[in-house]
């Protein structure tokens, strides 16, 4: 192919590559173009080297894959970007191994107001709960909490219970605890955000959480210097995405602040990855509130910036007995969990963002939450219409036979984290799997059967519950996953599939299928290049497979 003329000429070139464009009607091809941000062409390193113009921009790929952006469908951006600073205890276990990663940090911040730690894995001491008094022996002065993986349990030392004024306990709403010891005073465990909020708020950061624990905004409007820190935060969590060749991103709590910060970076610099901002709807809210979603929606809806969703949580996690089951835990028979809305509550606000045309994705780990929530998008098209909503659940940890075939009837997306399986990847086996009980261990993270189903169903990490990296989550999905016992479904997804959740499903829940998701002429340019030939790496060696080159909206946004 002969292309002359300089309003051909392409602004960057990707050559030398094996492109696998998730296009069914074009697969692979060994060369793309772009301008103005978009694919202008697909096709042989031949005739894309027509497009190449002096000012044109050369990517080789050294003979490595080249495939669309990583859509990161469900993740946490600024708080996920400031718990890069944190310390971080993922694959620690023992008191020793603990108390030393504990001090050595303590003493690299010693002017730190609280010392926070993330990714401490609950049997951090084997079988014995950690409380207040094992931190109290590692760090009995300074105010000290760490963070379990999932982001939903918390232990913190007396100082830091004392300072946040809960040693003696607090009344929280439904689903939330503060642990009581024997001798009246809090143990050191606190269950999900109400609980451990205040000892957060500590540490100075409360403004990355408020999209997660309140949906609310900054009170008292922050000064100039702590805007731009936080820009500088929300910097920091786009450049980490363009590192692991992500290019959109499905934030999964929201308010009108991070949309504001964001639009900022894109009128200042540009920003390196699209991002989508839900509004966070807590259980303290009235239906009114919803008029803020409407204005969200409204003033941002760009293909860089957008909002358009209602972020809500049905239930908390199994690890800490606050997911919602339909039948008691296996280690705990008299527990069901506690919902953060009852049905009723859930089904009239599901009505009521449905109406107004906005999309919903809900936090439901166990499986009576799953049902809760379908049940709740099911009243929504009664009572409004049967529409292409594409209401999402996430998380989707345990399901019943019964509400399997749901998704698919109500157009319902699965929004699932292939990280999150225990033993699939990070998170060790216990004590989740003893707490779903091997009669449910089928029907656990079972997105093989949802997909056979007929559900379309999305991958994420929940970053930064679990690692950001999506080729970690792909191998995760669909090399790693042994079945818990011989007589379990094999849950694992094709290469391909797995990609594809990471991609062409990706664009389908945020309804730009028709954008992004595939490499095609038309589509926008978000491509990543990767360090080998996915297809032909060796399953157990794809964590080897590295982004090199990130390109969204036609700039190059990450390159080794």
């Amino acid at each position: 192919m002969s292309v002359t003329g300089a309003d051909h000429n392409a602004d960057l070139i990707v050559v030398n590559g094996r492109v696998l464009t998730m296009d069914a009607d074009n697969p692979a091809a060994e060369a793309i173009a772009v301008k103005d941000g978009a694919i202008i062409a697909i096709g042989s390193r031949a005739s894309i080297e027509g497009y190449k113009g002096t000012a044109t921009r050369i990517v080789d790929a050294g003979g490595g894959s080249v495939i669309p952006g990583f859509i990161e469908a469900h993740m946490h951006l600024f708080s996920g970007a400031a718990e890069l600073a944190h310390l971080q205890l993922s694959g620690v276990h023992g008191f020793e191994v603990l108390q030393a990663a504990i001090r050595d940090y303590a003493s690299a911040w010693p002017d730190a107001k609280m010392l926070v730690a993330q990714g401490v894995d609950y049997t951090v001491l084997g079988d014995e709960r950690v409380t207040r008094h094992h931190l109290d022996a590692i760090l009995p002065d300074r105010p000290f909490v760490m963070a379990a993986p999932d982001h939903h349990t918390m232990w913190a030392n007396t100082k830091a219970l004392e300072l946040a004024g809960i040693l003696h306990g607090r009344t929280l709403g439904p689903g939330n605890e503060i642990v009581m010891g024997e001798d009246g005073l809090a143990a050191g465990e606190l269950r999900e955000g109400e609980a451990f909020g205040p000892v957060l708020d500590l540490a100075g950061e409360g403004r990355v959480r408020l999209g997660l624990a309140t949906g609310g905004e900054p009170d008292p409007t922050p000064t100039a210097a702590e805007r731009a820190a936080d820009r500088d935060i929300m910097r920091r969590g786009l450049a980490w995405c363009a590192r692991h060749g992500i290019t959109s991103i499905h934030n999964m709590d929201g308010n009108l602040y991070q949309l504001e910060l964001l639009a900022e970076i894109e009128a200042e610099e540009g920003l390196p990855c699209r991002a989508q901002i839900p509004f966070h709807y807590k259980n303290f809210m009235t239906l009114d509130m919803l008029d803020k979603a409407s204005v969200m929606a409204e003033r941002y809806n760009g293909e860089w910036l957008s909002s358009g969703m209602v972020k809500v949580f049905y239930d908390g996690v199994l690890d800490s007995w606050t997911a919602v089951m339909v039948e008691p835990y296996a280690d705990r028979p008299d527990w069901m969990g506690e919902p953060l809305f009852t049905p009723p509550q859930f089904a009239e606000l599901a009505v009521a963002v449905d109406k107004r045309g906005l999309q919903m994705a809900v936090h439901s780990i166990g499986d009576g939450a799953v049902r809760a929530v379908l049940d709740g998008y099911e009243a929504a098209a009664k009572a409004n219409g049967k529409r292409d909503s594409r209401h999402r659940v996430e998380h989707i940890e345990v399901i019943t036979d019964d509400d399997v075939p749901r998704f698919e009837k109500l157009g319902v997306v699965a929004s699932m984290q292939p990280p999150h399986p225990p033993g699939a990847m990070d998170f060790p086996l216990e004590p989740t799997v003893s707490r779903i009980g091997q009669a449910r261990w089928p029907l656990s993270y079972a997105w093989r059967t949802l997909k056979n189903a007929g559900a379309r169903v999305v991958f994420a990490s929940d970053w930064p519950v679990a690692s950001i990296d999506p080729i970690l989550g792909i191998q995760a999905a669909a090399v790693l996953r042994k079945p818990w016992a011989s007589t379990d479904p094999d849950q694992r997804f094709s290469l391909h599939e797995a990609i594809a959740g990471y991609t062409v499903e990706g664009a389908y829940a945020e309804f730009m299928e028709n954008r992004k998701g595939r490499l095609k002429p038309g589509y926008l340019a978000d491509l990543v290049v990767l360090s080998a030939d996915i297809e032909a790496t060796a399953p157990e060696d794809l964590h080897k497979v590295r982004p090199v080159t990130t390109v969204c909206g036609g700039k190059v946004t990450y390159q080794v």
